[in-house]
């Protein structure tokens, strides 16, 4: 990913682990609320347009955030959901 993007972008910024999880718990708290430009209008911590929209990247190719069909963002990473769901009888996983 980190090649793809110095290819396209060869001065990109790249952030620094507290702005992700930064974004991460924003986008945790107003799951489903804002379109890309407006969340990061929103946000407190002040940030390149650049840098954001490597953040996006990043959660939308770790599969941990999904944009719908209007273009809000929503939070979609439950993995303490999955081992629950999957403990319960009437739900299964079935090879194909």
């Amino acid at each position: 990913m980190l090649k793809l993007l110095r290819k396209e972008n060869p001065s990109a910024r790249f952030p620094r682990l507290d702005t992700v999880l930064f974004v991460e718990e924003y986008i945790k708290k107003y799951d489903g609320e804002f379109r890309k430009k407006q969340l990061w209008l929103h946000l407190q911590k002040k940030m390149m347009y650049q840098t954001f929209s490597v953040i996006i990247d990043y959660l939308i190719l770790s599969r941990k955030i999904s944009v719908d069909a209007e273009g809000k963002i929503g939070w979609i990473f439950y993995p303490d959901d999955v081992e629950k769901r999957l403990k319960e009888t009437h739900l299964f996983w079935r090879k194909r």
